[in-house]
């Protein structure tokens, strides 16, 4: 995003949350990037992604969806209202909400949840799809909620934190902290961690809450805002964080990288990197996408930089997924790109339906999963 483009947007778009007056820079404008992207070259492959399965759930529209894996079981929303599960790419049921749904799904098995542009919560039985309870936040809901700990953790647009017991709806905490007076409009949940809820702030905070009552356990700087103006002093976690053993990584638009110890927040390292995409990590590496479109891989202790891929160059990049000996990313087009862990060349890659994959891929198995904006839910091995 230009900063030119950011200040009209900023200028048109307000929060729709309560009597809030936070600006909202959009991400959810068109797919297509504004900047010209990188033509895809010819790769000679040295590994394949495998098409499992493939399905049709309905068009994202204007929001940003991504569905919930649950063992062999996919949970999936569209635009549209329509909710189902898939079980082997098998369709057990799909129900309608009733209502536009606005984010991605949320489940732990038991219940199915979303929420709405108006700020309401739908609670589905997984195993019928009856609906089982409804529930109601602060404003529009982007993101998709997270079912974990006996909760269903649902993020609004004005930042807001909203637990649910996930039996009978009943609102259990809220949690909420200032945040700065221009902000980016994001569809960003929160990420569990054990017995706390992980979630990053405008600002550049990451804040640990603890499930059972939901204070902060402790707060944490990604990046410091920095600039004359509001406009450049954004520096909002719009990602979720990634979690490994005792290791927290998070991102920051125009701020940092950093990496902390889960128990106390303590900051191991940080480099200076803009991504609003997000990362991910495995035993030895953390893999971040630049606001650019690059693709870089650092040493998951000290933060050292071991390679760049830089050939996706403003072709809208997704988080990247760590996934074995690959990395897995995604762009406006719909392709899926593999990368080679240790030196990040091209392994492989595959075309989907055409349309943009906005939502994070997620790991299923020993592949991955997407869903692209027209609609449709592709499951791969990376082999």
């Amino acid at each position: 995003m230009t900063l030119a483009s950011a200040a009209l947007l900023a200028m048109a778009l307000v929060s729709l949350g309560g009597c809030s007056t936070v600006e909202k820079l959009n991400p959810f404008g068109p797919a297509t990037p504004k900047t010209k992207p990188t033509e895809l070259s010819t790769i000679q492959a040295t590994a394949e992604l495998k098409s499992l399965w493939q399905a049709s759930v309905g068009g994202a529209g204007e929001y940003v969806f991504s569905p919930a894996i649950v063992g062999d079981s996919v949970y999936a929303g569209a635009r549209d209202g329509s909710l189902s599960r898939f079980d082997g790419g098998r369709q057990m049921w799909r129900v309608a909400a009733g209502q536009i749904i606005s984010g991605g799904v949320g489940s732990d098995g038991s219940v199915v949840v979303v929420g709405s542009p108006k700020g309401e919560v739908l609670a589905f039985d997984a195993a019928t799809g009856r609906e089982a309870w409804k529930a109601r936040v602060s404003s529009e809901v982007l993101a998709a909620p997270v079912v974990a700990d006996g909760l269903a953790v649902v993020r609004s647009g004005d930042s807001r934190i909203f637990a649910f017991d996930i039996a009978d709806g009943k609102r259990r905490w809220v949690f909420q902290r200032s945040t700065p007076s221009l902000s980016l409009r994001s569809n960003v949940g929160v990420m569990p961690a054990g017995k706390f809820t992980l979630a990053g702030f405008p600002g550049g905070k990451l804040v640990a809450i603890a499930n059972n009552n939901g204070a902060a356990v402790w707060e944490v700087t990604v990046a410091l805002p920095r600039g004359a103006t509001e406009l450049e002093r954004v520096a909002d976690v719009t990602s979720t964080p990634a979690v490994s053993g005792t290791t927290i990584c998070a991102a920051a638009y125009q701020g940092r990288v950093a990496c902390f110890e889960s128990s106390t927040g303590n900051t191991l390292w940080s480099r200076e990197m803009s991504s609003s995409a997000g990362l991910d990590m495995d035993n030895r590496y953390v893999y971040v996408t630049d606001d650019k479109g690059a693709i870089h891989c650092m040493d998951r202790n000290s933060g050292a930089s071991v390679w760049k891929q830089d050939k996706l160059a403003q072709r809208s990049v997704s988080r990247p997924l760590a996934l074995d000996k690959y990395v897995a990313v995604a762009d406006y087009q719909g392709y899926i790109h593999l990368l080679r862990r240790e030196d990040g060349a091209f392994a492989a890659r595959i075309a989907t339906d055409g349309s943009a994959i906005r939502g994070e891929p997620l790991r299923m198995g020993s592949g991955l999963l997407v869903q692209t904006t027209n609609g449709s839910l592709h499951a791969l091995e990376a082999r």
